[in-house]
């Protein structure tokens, strides 16, 4: 590997080691022109075999060694063709007919072609591991998926089991799990009967900008560019991901030039680094949503009017303001921004006195609640300002700490008063949100459906099922986007949901570095435009 002459030699050997397959030294100083050097905590991977990986660290590597059918732009975050240029919906809505682009070929030198897409897709059902479920929604199986989904020429042939949205189909097929791979070559790796997997957890088949150099759990990876990518050779030859999970770290390595680019930073480092004219702070949104819910076996949360004053019992920009800034910004829907149909106003701002007088209304007199929220600062500082201004309007709030697996438990089988929770989507379309927080096909005990929250919450959303089920079957997009901004705002006045914030992304950039997107809430990072 050819590095810049005026590196110092630390930082060589940090990079080189890693390029040799050997742990990377703990910190290093200088970087050189041609490699782009990122520090964060990458610790949650748990694969990078694309159809297995579901954390987010892996998901950044899938994102830019792997390409799929249909692709987010990371600019616009609008939906683009990936490895297909055209596509065509049949008039029955089930039958999607895909032409792949001529002449692309994977990082091995073999063709794009359309029997690696079908056998790619059949593999991540057939392997069926986590992420699996994003299309298994389409009514693919071990058992039906080769017949479902099939390639000859340039086509690529995918039928679904019902009339979806077209939309939710390009959406799930920009997800991780519907990534391309170098089918002949993976094919080579199966080792008994497990399509590759084990080989592809620290190997990359892909079509994607990089190729995976070296990779050491827990210490970090280094990507190589590969020339000829489809859409423009990456600007940066190498890209060195180092692991560094503590905050004030990353923020020393980035303030000392260290580190190009650091991810994982708190706000208080964020805030450290005002004033600093050698440093950028690239804002962005993620996925996550923060929201309160309340279990409707307690008939007080069947109270409209006592819901609708614990709305304007909480002080949305005074957390996102204080405690909270740079890590969160006010939301106030189930879908978070970035997503089809998402509602960005925020009709509820804390209002003591208003608040009262809903209470009074209700009925309720001397209200009270018990409040479940993890064992971690940043939920405690939010628990502690709603036990406050809760307290103000006159609703008394009991806080009943423990642990996250204990808190879920308790969530998952009814067992709640009231829980401070975090939700994250699992792909990149609005049903990923509509069917859990507006669907509960049975609100029965025996029915045991953990995976809607409305169920969680003993809350029937009566005609909401029915409709976030029709907004999914919805063939026009406007229309679609009509229908899940109704759902929103029928949701948001009417549940037992107070949805509060949208998580916030800082992200610490050497003033050098242009043309790094971390792709909001519905894509993971691209590294390929990135310039220094």
């Amino acid at each position: 590997m050819l590095l810049e002459p005026t590196l110092r030699r630390v930082g060589a050997v940090a990079i080189t080691a890693l390029l040799m397959g050997a742990a990377p030294a703990a910190l290093f100083a200088g970087t050189p022109a041609d490699t782009l050097v990122i520090a964060s905590a990458i610790d949650d991977i748990v694969s990078i075999d694309p159809h297995e990986a579901y954390e987010f660290s892996g998901l950044d590597l899938v994102n830019n060694t792997y390409d799929g059918l249909v692709e987010i732009n990371p600019e616009t975050l609008k939906l683009e063709p990936g490895l297909a240029e055209s596509w065509t919906v049949a008039e029955d809505g089930m039958t999607y007919s895909f032409k792949m682009k001529p002449g692309l070929t994977f990082a091995s030198g073999n063709p794009v072609t359309a029997e690696a897409a079908a056998w790619s897709l059949q593999r991540a059902v057939k392997i069926n591991k986590t992420p699996a479920f994003i299309l298994n929604q389409f009514g693919w199986t071990v058992e039906n998926v080769d017949t479902m989904i099939t390639g000859a020429g340039d086509t690529l042939t995918i039928k679904v089991d019902k009339p979806y949205a077209p939309t939710f189909l390009y959406n799930c097929l920009t997800a991780g799990v519907a990534s391309i791979v170098d089918a002949e070559t993976v094919k080579t790796h199966d080792a008994n009967g497990d399509m590759g997997n084990e080989w592809l957890k620290t190997n990359t088949a892909g079509t994607g900008a990089y190729v995976l150099k070296s990779f050491k759990p827990n210490e970090g990876y280094v990507l190589e560019a590969r020339p000829g990518y489809w859409r423009g050779d990456a600007k940066i030859a190498k890209i060195f991901m180092q692991h560094i999970p503590e905050a004030a770290t990353e923020r020393l390595q980035l303030e000392k030039g260290d580190v190009d680019i650091a991810r994982s930073m708190t706000p208080t480092d964020i805030a450290g680094l005002e004033g600093n004219a050698d440093v950028t702070i690239q804002s962005d949104v993620g996925g996550q949503i923060y929201y309160l819910a309340f279990n409707q076996k307690h008939e007080q949360y069947k109270n409209a009017k006592f819901l609708d004053a614990m709305r304007y019992a909480v002080d949305y920009a005074g957390m996102a303001d204080s405690f909270m800034k740079g890590a969160v910004i006010p939301h106030q829907a189930f879908l978070p921004q970035g997503y089809l149909g998402a509602l960005e106003d925020t009709p509820y701002a804390l209002d003591i006195e208003k608040a009262k007088a809903l209470i009074a209304e209700s009925g309720i007199k001397d209200p009270a609640l018990k409040l479940s929220v993890r064992n971690s600062a940043d939920r405690m500082d939010v628990a502690q300002s709603l036990q406050n201004t809760f307290g103000q309007a006159g609703i008394k709030v009991e806080l009943s700490v423990g642990e996250g697996a204990e808190q879920l438990k308790e969530y998952r089988a009814r067992q709640h008063d009231a829980t401070l929770q975090t939700w994250g989507p699992d792909y990149p379309d609005p049903n990923t949100n509509s069917s859990t927080f507006a669907e509960n096909p049975d609100n029965s005990d025996e029915a045991n459906n953990t995976g809607y929250l409305a169920w969680r919450n003993a809350y029937d959303p009566g005609e909401m099922t029915a409709e976030s089920k029709a907004a999914v079957l919805e063939q026009d997009a406007d229309k679609r986007v009509a229908m899940y901004a109704d759902l929103q705002k029928k949701h948001r006045e009417t549940s037992p949901f107070i949805v509060m914030f949208q998580q916030a992304r800082q992200t610490g950039v050497r003033s050098t570095v242009k043309g790094f997107y971390t792709g909001g809430a519905v894509d993971a990072a691209a590294y390929w435009l990135a310039t220094k």
